[in-house]
């Protein structure tokens, strides 16, 4: 809703506008120009990127549209998973995580908490650590440096995408002066013409370097900046989820453990200790 919006509203100020002023419409309209543009964007995003980008790209309308998946209620599942998990542990011991480990799937746990059980990376990043501990892992600086190194790697892949997008904001105001060259290279070629008509064909030139500056900064950038605010959200939902596992591998309780999590999360989303208490306390025992 809010890139409908958003749209809504920079289309509506700067056509809107110029129409105010007294513009003639039809002078924005080259396709032409806009092809140049475009048409040249496109080329140098595939030169310049590899292969799982571009693949990424063509999902990249739909994770703006949705925007970030990750909200107090989607905190609150996450610890109140943990302690669940954590809860199994402290009453039955590490031997009890295998079947639900092993087969998130068809978990009682997991399935208690879809919104979780539907984030698969999310699903193999727990059951990936928590399998490393039932084997028998349990130095925690070790298990620390090895998530924050898949994370970090998680945070790359993300960010290629987010760089692959700024770098068409960067780009597209000089092929705006691409397009507005070579209209008056063919407006030179016109000079003859009468002035109402030369004065015609500039006005159109020079609709190309406005196109590029349109949409780099309307457009392009904020795409790249709503991309980098969601990749972030998921960055600190990944944090919280690392901070209670290694929390509960140094022998802290469940109670204590989910704490720690919940401490990472940004204030304006992140849930109270008084409303996980009541959420982890409605809780069925495993």
């Amino acid at each position: 809703m809010r890139l409908i919006i958003g749209i809504v509203v920079i289309v509506v100020s700067v056509i809107g506008g110029y129409i105010a002023m007294g513009g003639h419409i039809e002078v924005l309209i080259q396709p032409w120009e806009a092809v140049i543009i475009l048409g040249a964007a496109f080329g140098a995003f595939v030169i310049g990127n590899t292969g799982p980008v571009l693949k990424q790209s063509l999902g990249v309308f739909g994770t703006l549209f949705r925007g970030s998946r990750y909200n107090k209620a989607s905190y609150i599942e996450l610890l109140g998973l943990q302690y669940s998990l954590f809860k199994l542990v402290k009453s039955r011991g590490l031997l009890a995580l295998e079947p639900h480990i092993e087969n998130p799937e068809e978990s009682s746990i997991f399935q208690r908490f879809p919104k979780f059980a539907a984030n698969h990376h999310a699903v193999e990043f727990m059951c990936d650590y928590l399998r490393m501990v039932t084997l028998g892992t349990n130095n925690v600086h070790e298990l620390e440096a090895l998530m924050d190194e898949e994370l970090e790697t998680h945070h790359q892949e993300n960010n290629r995408l987010v760089t692959a997008i700024q770098s068409l904001a960067d780009g597209t105001p000089a092929l705006g002066i691409v397009a507005a060259v070579l209209g008056v290279i063919k407006t030179m070629g016109s000079i003859a013409e009468p002035p109402e008509v030369l004065g015609h064909m500039i006005g159109g030139a020079l609709v190309g370097t406005f196109l590029g500056v349109f949409v780099a900064y309307g457009f392009f950038g904020p795409m790249a900046q709503a991309l980098r605010n969601t990749f972030d959200a998921e960055a600190k939902y990944f944090l919280s989820m690392k901070t209670g596992l290694l929390a509960h591998i140094s022998g802290y309780g469940p109670e204590m453990a989910i704490e720690f999590a919940r401490k990472m999360l940004m204030s304006e989303d992140r849930p109270s200790f008084l409303e996980i208490d009541a959420a982890t306390a409605e809780l069925e025992p495993v």
